[in-house]
């Protein structure tokens, strides 16, 4: 079976990994990066995933081009329901890019966060995946939270401070 992770930065991708590879699936990951603030994190995040895929021995697909703008443009006005519309856009990529390389089911490293709305999520993977007709695979990777942290910091990698959207940055260094 072969299953498209969706990848929101390195670290988070650890555990994931470990967990699917265990399970036996064939894994490839995608990198989104239109929501990344600000083009030096989306940069710094992609260069890690890069170093992380190397030494795990995994493929990544990485998304073309930056539309910031274009993320701006839809949460403009809806700032307080603005993860709503960054999981529904991340996903819906995964899940069409899934479809087009025939995978058997999608899923993303968000489900490895403890600070991300895990019901939400859920709900938004299995309606993008219904739409592009590749099943979501849930798996609550929390589980693995401290392993992922853990590991990350001894392999050295980058490790960001929000989850990646302007606002999500103003929240973590406005205070």
């Amino acid at each position: 079976m072969k299953i498209l992770l969706h990848i929101c930065c390195a670290p988070c991708s650890i555990y994931p990994i470990k967990v699917l590879r265990t399970e036996g699936l064939e894994l490839m990951g995608f990198f989104y990066r239109h929501n990344i603030h600000p083009y030096t994190e989306c940069l710094k995040r992609q260069e890690t995933l890069r170093n992380y895929a190397e030494m795990a021995d995994f493929r990544v697909i990485y998304q073309d081009g930056y539309d910031l703008e274009g993320f701006i443009r839809n949460v403009v006005f809806r700032e307080s329901d603005r993860c709503a519309y960054c999981y529904y856009d991340r996903l819906r990529s995964t899940a069409l890019i899934a479809k087009r390389g025939k995978f058997d089911y999608f899923t993303t490293t968000l489900l490895y966060s403890k600070f991300q709305k895990h019901d939400m999520i859920k709900a938004i993977g299995e309606s993008a995946g219904k739409s592009a007709g590749v099943p979501f695979f849930y798996h609550d990777f929390r589980e693995g939270w401290k392993e992922g942290i853990e590991e990350s910091k001894r392999l050295g990698l980058y490790r960001q401070q929000y989850c990646g959207c302007i606002y999500s940055e103003k929240d973590r260094f406005k205070g």
